[in-house]
């Protein structure tokens, strides 16, 4: 084909490439005086592929964004069928694998927009791989091939069942051969970014079907360890677009763009795209108007679990960490600084109240919601002393949860369902003509901060005789059956406030 000119216009210069449907030349368009590529159809070709081949102009030819090569043309000549496409020069994207963070963040968020922009006009990808995408000189990426392009609208012109795409970076509803829609293509991308970040593909074998099933069945290993330096939050990104379910995925790539935010790479908050929430997320449902990131630590696994599978759901909520006891949950949190830690209170070693004052004094930014199945007063006091945002029980259900989780996130203590606002403003109960007197609020207010009878006597220089008959006044008041009993109730009645609390 070098030296041919088709159509009196195309003069073919150079071979690019070739695959097994087409092969590429750089050639020169003698009529406008510019470089371009053709694309030829091989002429041993099937029928579909010859069909899937023009769809690809069809489609392409829709879309106009400078991170994808344009389709000027298509034609015909002396039996050979070609398109007619922009000429790109640079490197393919396998030069940048591995990249540094910051690379990988950059090329992401261009191929992300770039396929988000196709989404909206109704065209899947079908076949995102590095092979396919372009960087020019000055950074700029060229998604190069969509010749699995698909409008959704369109029949299909392939076997239902037929799987089409690069096996290493298939969804898994494509190794499956089901119905697609754009998610597929952010899974692609998911298993892109995770080759640029680590320099290794999540599942690699020669062994077509076990690779197939790996991607249906098999979770990724963790980003971190082929890259320890990695941070926290970009491998929380990766491993969210690799989710195997399409509902738990980013649900557009715009949001996975916003996530893939330079502040990940210092391992600051990362922001996301508010109006492209993971499910339909009505405003006045959502928690925040950025992704909060957060820590899980429970030892129960199947918990832990089920709450990191609700959380996924959201794209207003990213875990990015999770832990089985108090030491490993102080470990977490001092690594990647949560926006909130939910935090179990009974668990192996040190538990989260044996933690939670050096989770607060180590982070202090970070807010803690304890979930728990302890309902008793004590506990309870002691969270709260202890400098918890939150208290509310493992029996709550997913919108208890959320509510408490947008509340602590807002500035509130929350302290069970429907309270939290009511204890911070001291406006639960009608305390009558049971008022604590001055000393009687003194002594309760001491009990909260955790002083036993002894050290209050010294401290507010009374007798012992004396702070028991008043300490005795004030359960009566409070209707309290004992001195820890006395000091919520009194939290709850706003005789004490929060403040004073965990002020001391």
């Amino acid at each position: 084909m070098i030296g041919r000119i088709l159509k009196q216009r195309y003069e073919i210069r150079d071979l690019l490439g070739e695959g097994s449907t087409a092969a590429v030349y750089k050639a020169l368009d003698r009529k406008l005086g510019r470089t371009v590529a053709l694309k030829i159809l091989l002429p041993h070709v099937k029928e579909t592929t010859r069909r899937r081949f023009f769809q690809e102009a069809q489609a392409v030819a829709q879309l106009n964004h400078p991170n994808i090569m344009a389709i000027y043309d298509s034609d015909e000549d002396d039996g050979a069928q070609f398109l007619i496409v922009e000429y790109v020069e640079g490197d393919p994207l396998t030069k940048f694998i591995p990249s540094s963070p910051d690379k990988v963040v950059d090329l992401a968020r261009q191929i992300a927009l770039a396929l988000g922009y196709a989404h909206e006009r109704q065209i899947i990808h079908r076949d995102v791989k590095p092979a396919n995408i372009m960087v020019t000189p000055n950074g700029q990426v060229k998604i190069m091939d969509l010749g699995l392009a698909l409008p959704r609208e369109a029949k299909r012109v392939t076997a239902d069942g037929m799987i089409i795409g690069t096996p290493a970076y298939l969804s898994p509803e494509q190794a499956q051969g089901m119905a697609l829609d754009h998610r597929t293509d952010i899974y692609s991308l998911g298993v892109v970014i995770y080759e640029m970040a680590t320099g290794q593909l999540p599942f690699s074998t020669d062994d077509i079907p076990a690779l197939l099933l790996q991607h249906v069945k098999q979770p990724p290993p963790p980003p971190r360890l082929h890259s320890p330096n990695l941070s926290v939050q970009l491998e929380a990104v990766i491993l969210k677009a690799l989710e195997k379910n399409p509902a738990r995925r980013f649900q557009s790539m715009e949001a996975l763009a916003s996530a893939l935010s330079d502040k990940m790479i210092t391992g600051e908050a990362v922001p996301v795209n508010a109006t492209q929430p993971a499910r339909q997320i009505p405003a006045d449902q959502r928690i925040s108007t950025k992704t909060l990131r957060v820590v899980l630590a429970d030892d129960h696994t199947i918990l832990r679990r089920a709450l990191m599978s609700m959380l996924a759901e959201r794209d207003d909520v990213l875990v990015i960490g999770e832990a089985s006891d108090g030491e490993a949950a102080l470990q977490k949190v001092n690594e990647t600084k949560p926006d909130v830690l939910i935090l179990d209170l009974n668990m192996p070693g040190k538990g989260g109240l044996d933690v939670l004052p050096e989770i607060r004094e180590q982070s202090p930014a970070t807010k803690v919601l304890v979930l728990t199945g302890r309902d008793e007063d004590w506990y309870i006091m002691q969270a709260l002393r202890a400098g918890a945002h939150g208290y509310i029980l493992k029996s709550a259900d997913e919108a208890d949860l959320i509510d408490a989780i947008g509340k602590v996130v807002a500035g509130n203590i929350v302290l069970g369902k429907g309270v939290a606002e009511k204890v911070v403003t001291g406006m639960i109960g009608n305390r009558g003509d049971k008022k604590l007197t001055d000393t009687e609020r003194a002594i309760v207010l001491n009990i909260a901060l955790g002083l036993d009878n002894e050290q209050i006597s010294q401290r507010m220089n009374i007798s012992m005789m004396t702070l028991m008959e008043s300490l005795a006044q004030a359960m009566s008041k409070l209707g309290a059956k004992n001195r820890d009993q006395a000091a919520l109730q009194a939290l709850r009645r706003g005789d004490i406030l929060l403040d004073e609390l965990q002020g001391y």
